[in-house]
């Protein structure tokens, strides 16, 4: 007997309850940037439709996407001064320790996720404390996991539900866990940047949260591009060490790293779609030269289909609202 495919494509209503891949709402979350000062609502000209907050502005942009249907948020943040040992990102009136209060307050039913790194608050713009001088010094591993222990439990004391390891350090997450479990702070969750590529998609937000390095780069701790495998081990190192949730990063140029890490993983697995992919896209439909709508559609749904659980992207609320309409 002659199969035809076609016969489940003819009409919207047949496709979508054949539908293979679904996506909701509750799987994304949103990156809010969050920088000190009073009543700052700014655009970021490198990301645009996307904004920086001061902490008391901060819940405008958490009652949109409350409205738009997203309850979960990723917050980054920008110091008003920066030193050697980024002590903005632990200091326990931080910008985003401030926001997390004001958060936590207004919409208690929110999930606050943390990025815990010291890049936006080191003068140097690399993510831990440095080893040697001028361009030949080197991120010193192990005193900067300290660092970012001290700040993942800041976080949460200031109230984050998850803290989110994206410094690329080793055995950052047994120490994160560790100190969290210390300090009382058990339900805390570690969502870790388990496979993080030193990536050229970066290039965004490395504006949008003033980040980018005063010299060199971080191919020296972030990933390869070429190596697949390594993600693997990356991967399971960090659950050894407690993670809760992994995550993969960036989101479409890496779903081969997707599907191998979601074969192999027993918890939650994330991707992020950074801001290189969201600028990409948008700069391409101010042009005329794609649907801004499918491009996003098509493109979480390609990530969820890899293998996505959870999915961080700055189109979150644009993507609530076309899964509330039935449009994926």
């Amino acid at each position: 007997m002659l199969m035809r495919p076609r016969r489940l494509r003819r009409t919207a209503a047949i496709r979508a309850m054949v539908r293979e891949t679904r996506l909701g709402a509750s799987m994304l979350v949103y990156p809010i940037f969050v920088r000190e000062g009073r009543g700052i609502v700014e655009d970021i000209a490198a990301m645009p439709g996307q904004k920086r907050y001061s902490p008391d502005t901060f819940p405008r942009a958490l009652e949109s996407a409350a409205n738009a249907g997203v309850d979960n948020v990723l917050l980054f943040g920008l110091p008003e001064r920066k030193d050697e040992r980024g002590s903005g990102a632990y200091a326990e009136n931080g910008v985003v320790q401030q926001a997390l209060r004001e958060g936590k307050k207004r919409f208690p039913q929110m999930l606050f996720i943390a990025d815990v790194c010291l890049c936006e608050y080191t003068s140097h713009g690399h993510c831990g404390l440095l080893k040697g001088t001028g361009a030949s010094a080197v991120v010193d591993n192990d005193p900067t996991i300290e660092l970012l222990a001290q700040t993942a439990v800041s976080l949460a004391q200031a109230g984050a539900d998850v803290v989110a390891p994206s410094d690329m350090m080793d055995g950052r997450v047994g120490a994160i866990r560790g100190a969290l479990d210390a300090s009382g702070l058990t339900d805390t969750a570690v969502l870790s940047y388990a496979v993080k590529y030193a990536s050229a998609f970066y290039g965004p937000f490395r504006e949008a949260a003033g980040s980018a390095p005063s010299f060199g780069d971080r191919r020296g701790y972030q990933m390869d591009p070429r190596n697949g495998r390594e993600a693997i081990r990356e991967m399971e190192l960090d659950l050894e060490e407690g993670a809760d949730m992994v995550m993969v990063k960036p989101g479409l140029p890496y779903l081969d790293i997707l599907r191998m890490v979601k074969e192999r993983s027993p918890v939650p697995v994330g991707s992020y779609c950074v801001s290189g992919e969201y600028s990409m896209i948008k700069a391409a439909a101010a042009n005329g030269w794609l649907d801004e709508e499918r491009a996003v559609c098509e493109a979480a749904t390609c990530l969820v289909r890899a293998g996505a659980d959870i999915l961080i992207t700055y189109h979150a609320p644009e993507l609530a609202g076309w899964i509330r309409e039935g449009k994926l």
